[in-house]
């Protein structure tokens, strides 16, 4: 390739609905961009789970798509990141095929979480700062040893959902610090497995199923000519281990520097924030490192923007009559004001960190309250779930005077200036929409050496759009029915219990 021709680098975003290919200039600007829905079964109530040979099947057709429409040589991509969603649990066979693909969305496993979190919990947080919960790898995984021994004698391989698309580009099997460390299977803070981790899961004698461990942006593989072959990629293009989405989408909002503070609203609620040293708190749900004295201190639960997507796929698209379904969300919005005695809706569609046995409603809904109502109801219920995070991270010690909204929430300015005020926070947004995908592409830069080190990496490829400044009257109003809605789903603890019991007897 010619020294002054122009380069890119690639971020390969692997949710848990969509993969996304973004290729992007060294400037940070979006040259091309292809995403493709993939396809959820649950094949028992609580089991998400997703067919890895699909995954592979959209990543490739993501990735031919992405760069035919640049129209470049694909020679000239410098190096390719992967970001995906943490925990689930994605297993190979012995021979390297696809056995077992289980999404973060996943509550199967919540006994196991229980019953791990009364004999180890205080054992399992002191080694991996984290307790155990239900879409937790290692939960799952011990819930497959125990429910399904075939499966586990099977197993060759252990890998993060972007484990597998870096695995099928490459051939290497790995996994980055920031993923494994998310998903409680590293002794922290020094980010190393561990057997007495494991033997606290249950999952003695598994160690064998871990792939080699890999920093975010160090080369784990380059492309090899069947995968060039098959995603138009060339071959011999580095590919490095790639980052936990969440991570991946706090740098691609440039959220570098210590103690600032990233929201993402997407399939789930996430709320974290950079520290250069580990939190021990066992009110905080986990700590991911990836980097030398780069901690992410975070709190989330599956309460965020994918209450929309169930809303929108269920009754919206429903007939295929809504051109732009969102679009249509917001018009219903535009067309009511906000009142104290509006409906409320918890958004436990899959549980909430206080059970798995939490289940999403609508309260408080009168005759005269119409569709624009409900959606209302539903985006202040994730906004309330989103400050509850960011008042455990408080309380856990993080000073938060801003944050960077990111993920497919921070599209609607609805939800950027209802957390704005709910939260009593300046909300920033990034000028890139992929964030994900950026931050993956920013990490495959440092790997190949285009850029230093992250900071400088943020500095040249983010940008912010938009600041959303919160309204005091606005706040008021949110505060109170904040209350109301916390005391509600306290009221309901006893129902959502119950009808947990019926369905398990």
């Amino acid at each position: 390739m010619p020294a002054d021709e122009k380069q890119y680098l690639l971020g390969i975003d692997v949710g848990n609905t969509v993969i996304k290919a973004v290729l992007f200039d060294l400037d940070g600007e979006r040259v091309a961009s292809y995403a493709i829905d993939g396809q959820s079964t649950t094949p028992e109530p609580g089991h998400v789970e997703r067919d890895l040979e699909e995954l592979w099947r959209n990543a490739r057709e993501a990735l031919q798509h992405c760069i035919v429409a640049a129209g470049i040589d694909p020679r000239q991509i410098v190096a390719a990141g992967c970001a995906g969603h943490g925990n689930g649990l994605y297993l190979l066979d012995h021979d390297d095929r696809p056995l077992v693909g289980i999404q973060s969305l996943d509550t199967r496993a919540a006994g196991v979480a229980g019953e791990l979190a009364a004999a180890h919990g205080d054992a399992l947080h002191a080694a991996a700062l984290q307790e155990p919960w239900p879409s937790q790898t290692p939960v799952l995984l011990a819930w497959m040893r125990q429910n399904r021994p075939e499966v586990i004698e099977r197993a060759g391989t252990l890998l993060m959902c972007k484990d597998y698309i870096t695995f099928k580009l490459t051939g290497q099997k790995v996994s980055d610090i920031s993923d494994m460390s998310g998903a409680g299977l590293l002794k922290m803070p020094e980010c190393r497995y561990d057997d007495e981790l494991l033997a606290l899961y249950g999952l003695d004698g598994l160690r064998s199923l871990l792939p080699r461990l890999v920093d975010p942006t160090e080369i784990a593989g380059t492309v090899t000519a069947d995968a060039a072959a098959q995603t138009g990629l060339a071959e011999g293009t580095p590919v490095v281990g790639g980052l936990f989405d969440v991570i991946a989408s706090a740098l691609g909002a440039g959220v570098v520097e210590t103690g600032a503070t990233s929201i993402i609203a997407g399939t789930w609620s996430v709320n974290q924030y950079l520290a250069e040293e580990p939190v021990v708190n066992r009110d905080v749900l986990m700590v991911a490192a990836f980097g030398s004295e780069r901690f992410m201190i975070m709190d989330n639960s599956a309460t965020s923007a994918s209450q929309l997507e169930w809303y929108v796929r269920e009754f919206v698209e429903r007939g295929s009559h809504h051109d732009d379904p969102f679009g249509f969300c917001h018009l219903r919005l535009a067309e009511v004001a906000p009142r104290i005695d509006d409906p409320y809706f918890h958004p436990y569609l899959y549980g909430s960190p206080q059970g798995a046995e939490h289940r999403a409603g609508f309260n408080g809904v009168a005759g005269w309250h119409g569709e624009g109502h409900l959606i209302r109801a539903l985006f202040e219920g994730v906004v309330f779930e989103h400050r509850r995070h960011i008042e455990r991270l408080r309380d856990a010690g993080a000073q938060i005077d801003k944050a960077t909204l990111s993920g497919g929430g921070s599209r609607s300015a609805v939800w950027g200036q209802m957390l704005a005020d709910c939260l009593r926070l300046p909300i920033a947004v990034a000028a890139e929409d992929e964030t994900g995908a950026l931050g993956a592409a920013l990490s495959a830069g440092v790997g190949a050496g285009v850029f230093p080190d992250y900071e400088a990496a943020a500095a040249r490829m983010t940008r912010t759009r938009h600041v959303y400044q919160p309204d005091a009257v606005m706040s008021a109003h949110y505060d109170r029915r904040f209350r109301v809605s916390r005391d509600l789903a306290t009221v309901l603890h006893g129902f959502w219990d119950a009808q947990h019991q019926d369905a398990q007897s």
